[in-house]
């Protein structure tokens, strides 16, 4: 038992170096290529209005802001400044989302985005975000990589297509440290030891965001209330949970995976559902010592048997939200394959690692 384990762990240290660490270098290559020219449309949108300031930087070689969905799918957070006027409302009533009213007693007018409150006092993202979106219209044109970025149409988000082999969004956020939402006021559970009080002050310091974006468990819900919502991200407490053991390996190598054998028509998996699956390993494996570099193999099957479970039951939530179902929407059709493949996965890597050469 001991020597299949041993084995596995050596396979997918050999996985890591060589299939990962290639994924890795590939996607940075990509990264430094679109940053460059989205920065370049940025620089034009913020000669035009000055409100809306590139927040993209690099830092040690990694750009702030800048999540990666897929190889070829990016988002970049774009976060603006002067939240201040704005109470942060989060009752609830629409999942995975919240809203910003305007501050009793505060004018209109002492709110740097007047224009983009609604007659109740809301501001509205899809305002910020349709401004926005022709304010980046206007700069594709302008920029000096205006001969290979294009607008993506019939969105109401801000995609750009570029080199016609990536797709950028670009999303208006704010972020909000200081306070802890109430919608994710149920974690941690008090039953459950990880991840350690002095980490959870830490995350919930380090706060979250709320993004201008089309909010995927209201589509078909077309309310007003909906359209000027804002939708919550909690990438940096994500991250800084993920932080010590074997952890971020794990998630490479899930990633890495996904990318070369998930990738499926109605696009049932992305990179996300990988991270919330290994944050949920990590509450029922909450000792450190779960996490050392010999439970590679032992955590990894347990977060794809995972997987294949929230597939066949066509559900996963969110794992600071869990009223947010990230299955929502997705055909059962596409669901069902992916649990089809996952489970061919998990099978071979179980029971021969060496598959682990071809996978």
């Amino acid at each position: 038992m001991i020597a299949a384990q041993a084995k596995l762990v050596y396979q997918l240290n050999k996985y890591y170096n060589e299939r990962c660490q290639t994924r890795k270098a590939a996607i940075a290559k990509t990264i430094r290529e679109v940053c460059k020219v989205v920065s370049d449309v940025l620089k034009e949108v913020e000669v035009q209005e000055p409100r809306f300031i590139s927040s993209l930087s690099e830092i040690e070689a990694r750009y702030e802001g800048m999540e990666v969905i897929s190889p070829n799918e990016f988002e970049v957070v774009l976060y603006l400044n002067q939240m201040g006027v704005f109470n942060f409302v989060d009752d609830g009533s629409l999942p995975g989302c919240a809203v910003l009213k305007l501050s009793d007693g505060r004018k209109r007018s002492m709110s740097l985005w007047v224009e983009f409150i609604t007659a109740s006092g809301y501001l509205s993202a899809r305002k910020i975000r349709s401004r926005f979106q022709t304010l980046v219209a206007q700069a594709v044109d302008k920029c000096s990589y205006r001969d290979v970025v294009k607008m993506v149409a019939d969105t109401s988000e801000v995609k750009l297509r570029i080199r016609e082999r990536y797709v950028v969004k670009i999303t208006p956020a704010f972020k909000c440290t200081g306070i802890w939402p109430r919608s994710a006021a149920q974690w941690p559970m008090p039953h459950i030891p990880w991840p350690g009080p002095n980490r959870v002050a830490e995350v919930k310091a380090e706060g979250f965001n709320l993004l201008s974006k089309e909010c995927y468990s209201l589509t078909g819900k077309q309310s007003s209330a909906e359209s000027d919502a804002w939708v919550l991200q909690f990438s940096e407490a994500e991250n800084r949970l993920l932080m010590t053991g074997c952890r971020k390996k794990c998630l490479s190598v899930l990633k890495t995976l996904r990318d070369r054998h998930l990738e499926l028509p109605g696009q049932p998996l992305d990179n996300y559902h990988m991270k919330t699956l290994l944050l949920y390993e990590c509450e029922k494996h909450p000792r450190e010592t779960d996490w050392d570099e010999s439970c590679l193999g032992d955590r990894l099957n347990g977060i794809l048997l995972q997987l294949i479970s929230c597939l066949q039951c066509r559900r996963c939530p969110h794992y600071f939200l869990p009223n947010l179902d990230l299955f929502q929407g997705k055909p059962h059709s596409a669901l069902e394959a992916a649990a089809k493949q996952t489970w061919r996965l998990a099978r071979e890597i179980l029971t021969n690692a060496k598959s682990l050469d071809k996978l």
